[in-house]
């Protein structure tokens, strides 16, 4: 495997399942998928999700693990676009194995065309976008901020009086609006989204590993929605698959973190370790 740089010391897995992850990414990365969340993982939250990119070294870390592994997949709940533009994935050297799986797998990117590809969306987006302000104003909710995502409708909080107190209290209207247009609220940390059934990440992962064959697989999340690509993995390391699950430290959620095979603190940290993976991968 090498050995670990003195400055930049590759963490070890709690688990005997990561640390079997880890080794086999590190001894057979031609046949390993990285899996990736975007907000969190490899950009910081900010108030302003439109204000999100990736952290400055996320890009130069990426390009240098990209071509030692099957696959890199950023897999979001943003459009697959938006995430290209805020990740700054587009025309980078290096990256031509990297793909962005948008609206939760609904939408692809790929590096290599520099082409996306979407289904239309869901009738029940253009209702909910339509009655969400009357909703949030019946809630009595001020502050809340809404993101059109073309295939989901987010509610942010975080710039509420109380954020959390108006996420609470907006869940049941919510989820009462969605469910009469056929869709389902996925909660975040201080969001809540509206999407389509059957969208998420861990569909998303386990169908795109089985596409390249993924002989292993790493995902590393920091939210709600990165529990279904956790399940995956955990499912594919039953199959007989390693895989190593990483969560990006947030006192906001604990959940993904007590599943987790590492936490490591925050995007700054998840680049840091693709970093020292890129470095000791075997050749």
């Amino acid at each position: 495997m090498g050995t670990h740089p003195t400055d930049n010391p590759l963490p070890s897995p709690r688990t005997p399942a990561g640390r079997e992850g880890l080794e086999a990414l590190l001894s057979q990365p031609r046949s390993a998928l990285v899996g990736l969340d975007f907000d969190g993982t490899l950009a910081p939250i900010v108030a302003d999700p439109e204000q999100a990119r990736a952290h400055p070294d996320a890009v130069p870390a990426l390009a240098a693990l990209a071509p030692k592994v099957a696959a890199v997949a950023v897999i979001t709940g943003r459009p697959a676009e938006i995430a290209v533009r805020y990740g700054g994935f587009a025309g980078v050297p290096g990256l031509d194995h990297l793909v962005v799986l948008g609206h939760y797998g609904a939408e692809r990117w790929d590096a290599a065309t520099g082409e996306i590809t979407a289904p239309p969306p869901h009738p029940g987006i253009a209702a909910v976008r339509a009655e969400l302000p009357a909703v949030l104003a019946g809630a009595g909710v001020h502050g809340a901020w809404i993101e059109d995502k073309g295939h989901a409708v987010a509610v942010h909080t975080r710039r509420a009086d109380d954020p959390q107190a108006a996420f609470e209290s907006l869940r049941a209207p919510l989820t009462d609006l969605a469910t009469r247009h056929a869709l389902i609220v996925e909660p975040g940390r201080l969001v809540l989204e509206l999407r389509p059934p059957g969208m998420d990440k861990g569909v998303a992962l386990r169908e795109y590993a089985r596409e390249i064959g993924a002989g292993a697989v790493l995902y590393a999340g920091d939210d709600l929605g990165d529990i279904p690509a956790f399940a995956a993995v955990e499912k594919l390391r039953a199959e007989g698959v390693p895989g190593l699950l990483v969560c990006s430290g947030s006192e906001e959620v604990t959940e993904l973190a007590e599943r987790a095979d590492l936490v490591v603190d925050g995007p700054e940290e998840v680049v840091r370790l693709l970093k020292t993976l890129a470095e000791l991968s075997a050749p």
